[in-house]
């Protein structure tokens, strides 16, 4: 409740003294409740009560008329007040007495705003008009959100169950690693701490579609695809006042490592507070899991959504091209790229710009690779247009497309010339996955963007048979050529054996296979390098060269590892590994390629939470985090930090010079919640004179209110 500011102009002798916005009521009738304590927030299309107090009947009076305005800048609406019978009317703004409300110094009027109104931040003034004078009043302000509880609003998702996941959940979880070794992290939304929904309404404001043309801007916003691209641009500080800085390689020293995000909140709470500088650092992830949040403040359903060995298709031709050396290095020679994962969002719209066909997921990506006329974004882009590989439907299609199907070339060159050529079509793409509705465990959607070659002669599987991800023992890779030629004589593939854990050997399996009715000679390369999930590998850490002879019609497998010793210096957790095997034949001077490449399982830190996981705000709590170095040897200068927004302020670690094999590091904290809502605990353990980061581990809790 507010008093009402002075008046504008002389009327009158009643005056409106009061004005309860009704937020607690309001706010539980539109699912708004905990994103603000200091606005009203509404969702358009569904009526929300406003009591006006006067300090003498003035709202029934017979020569007294009551006016609303609702304002965005320069734009207003008025709002005549009517009687209690009068029908709301979905396609304007309404209001109507709240029926049985006679009191004669008050008045509660229910408001209903058109289904396809902008969304943003409103104020709401009061006329009270008599055929001689009229008094207006400053109200308040209120917050309009799209709303995906009603049919009629382009946002609009059927079941509660998805709309519990996709709008009012605050917690999620990443995918990251490989298609082989899929690597889950927590990660909080956080829409419900205090600042994140004016973040957001900040963060539409000083957009420059906003500051060039704020009029159309306010209009426009009614559209979610439109305010998709806003947002989208927005993340990302490429081209304006956006909020995440992207960095890929080098120093973090002046921000923050991506790795050591785990919630929005921090993010978007540090850029509002900067006055819309930058905040460092960000990579696909938490792009992809600041603009959900975002969009599900905004009310737009959304999910994350990764896509493993995703394509980076630089020239729109929907193929990526490999080149490695004659020993299997990979070479940083082409523009192209394919990522070990890419993190995405899809949100939940009616494409009225499009056929109906095309409704539902849309693809919007907010990590700075490609710009989308001149700005960088990317989408919404409907999943079924990627499905069916309609490359001319708006937004950005060639790009999504190439990202989740193309073909990929591998070349093999000797002193710049071509001399091995492999074409692999099933490589990028392999799995797309998003969290389980509900659960902590991947959906599989790879189904939803692309069939399989055998899937193209047998039909589409069902959603059910495609729900959850199968686990797979080996990831192998083969050399045969998918040109449509003659099949060759030589098939030369490499299966890593096992996914390694950090401190374990790396045991692959190189099989070759003679077609022909010749023995041959061949020279083996084996090349290991390390590489970050996004761009090439960096020099080769190991490398085997050895001479096969295989006799005709007849398959070998060659057995090799890498040893914890040759890669401890140079691989940590989580790390990526390119191995890549080049086949000679010494007499024809052919050569075939196998590659693939996985990442190295991290070792466990244990994070337990006296009393559980569920805990009321202000409560205090004991948080115990360790880590047993199951090493067959010593760590030096070990670090062990733990953190966790809306948890503890700040970072505590705790540090051991040495750390002997079967020694435990831990330490014990006082974790207090300020805020309802999930949050994530988050312990990371580094080591050596570099501070090689070996293992970070998560932990969710869940807060209610006191």
């Amino acid at each position: 409740m507010q008093q009402a500011p002075g008046s504008i102009s002389s009327g009158p002798n009643s005056r409106l003294k009061l004005v309860n916005f009704e937020n607690h009521d309001n706010h539980i009738s539109h699912q708004t409740q905990g994103l603000s304590s200091d606005y009203l927030v509404v969702r358009r299309g569904k009526p929300f009560k406003v009591t006006l107090m006067f300090d003498s009947p003035a709202w029934n009076h017979p020569t007294h008329r009551l006016v609303l305005e609702a304002r965005l800048g320069d734009l207003s609406v008025r709002i005549p007040v009517l009687s209690p019978r009068t029908a709301f009317d979905p396609l304007r703004w309404s209001a109507t007495v709240y029926p049985g409300d006679l009191h004669p110094l008050s008045v509660t009027v229910h408001i209903c705003s058109p289904v396809l109104s902008s969304v943003a931040l409103y104020e709401l003034h009061l006329n009270v008009e008599t055929p001689q004078r009229r008094l207006t009043y400053e109200a308040g302000k209120f917050v309009l959100l799209c709303n995906p509880w009603l049919k009629e609003d382009p946002v609009y998702m059927p079941q509660d169950v998805l709309l519990e996941e996709y709008v009012q959940s605050d917690y999620g979880v990443v995918y990251m690693g490989t298609e082989t070794n899929v690597v889950g992290r927590p990660w909080s939304f956080g829409q419900y701490e205090p600042g994140v929904l004016e973040a957001c309404l900040k963060l539409l404001q000083v957009s420059p579609q906003h500051l060039s043309d704020g009029e159309k801007d306010y209009m426009a916003r009614a559209d979610p695809v439109y305010l998709s691209r806003v947002v989208c641009a927005m993340v990302n500080c490429n081209d304006d006042l956006g909020i995440l800085q992207g960095k890929w390689q080098g120093s973090y020293e002046d921000g923050k490592k991506p790795t050591d995000w785990s919630g929005s909140a921090d993010i978007l709470q540090q850029w509002l507070s900067s006055n819309c500088k930058p905040v460092k650092y960000g990579q696909c992830w938490v792009f992809g899991a600041v603009l959900c949040s975002v969009m599900r403040v905004l009310g737009v359903p959304s999910r994350l959504v990764t896509v493993f060995n995703a394509a980076h298709d630089t020239n729109g031709n929907i193929k990526v091209e490999e080149v490695y050396s004659t020993c299997g290095e990979k070479l940083n020679l082409s523009k192209d790229s394919i990522w070990n994962f890419h993190v995405w969002v899809e949100c939940w719209m009616r494409r009225d710009d499009l056929s109906p066909e095309f409704n539902g997921w849309q693809v919007v990506d907010p990590t700075p690779q490609e710009t989308s006329a001149g700005m960088y974004r990317c989408g919404p882009c409907p999943v079924a247009a990627i499905l069916q590989r309609r490359l001319r439907t708006p937004y950005d299609g060639p790009f999504l497309c190439a990202s989740v199907d193309a073909d990929v070339i591998r070349l093999v060159v000797r002193n710049e010339q071509v001399v091995g050529r492999m074409v692999e079509p099933d490589i990028v793409g392999r799995l797309i996955c998003t969290k389980s509705v509900g659960l902590d465990r991947p959906e599989n959607l790879t189904w939803t963007y692309k069939q399989t070659r055998s899937e193209q002669q047998a039909g589409f599987p069902s959603s059910s048979q495609m729900s959850r991800i199968q686990p797979r023992v080996q990831l192998s890779g083969s050399a045969e050529s998918r040109t449509g030629g003659p099949a060759p004589t030589l098939q030369v593939s490499l299966t890593i054996d096992e996914m390694p854990a950090l401190g374990e050997d790396i045991r692959m399996t190189v099989t070759v296979s003679n077609r022909s009715g010749s023995p041959r000679a061949l020279l083996e390369h084996i090349s290991a390098q390390l590489k970050e999930y996004d761009s090439s590998p960096l020099k080769s850490f190991w490398v085997f060269h050895g001479e096969v002879l295989i006799p005709p019609f007849e398959a070998l497998r060659l057995h090799h590892f890498i040893s914890y010793s040759d890669y401890s210096s140079t691989v940590a957790g989580e790390d990526f590994v390119n191995l890549a095997v080049v086949m000679k034949d010494m007499r024809t001077k052919e050569r075939f390629l196998a590659a693939q490449e996985f990442s190295i399982r991290a070792p466990q830190i244990a994070i337990e939470v006296e009393g559980g996981d569920g805990l009321l705000m202000q409560e205090e709590r004991a948080a115990r985090v360790s880590f047993t170095n199951h090493f067959s040897k010593a760590l030096t200068e070990v670090v062990l930090t733990v953190e966790g927004s809306g948890l503890l302020l700040g970072k505590r670690d705790t540090r051991v010079a040495v750390l002997e094999p079967g020694k435990t590091i831990w330490k014990k904290v006082s974790i207090t919640a300020t805020s309802p809502g999930t949050k994530v605990l988050m312990a990371t353990l580094s080591h050596g004179a570099d501070s090689i980061t070996a293992s970070r581990s998560f932990h969710k809790l869940s807060v209610l209110p006191a």
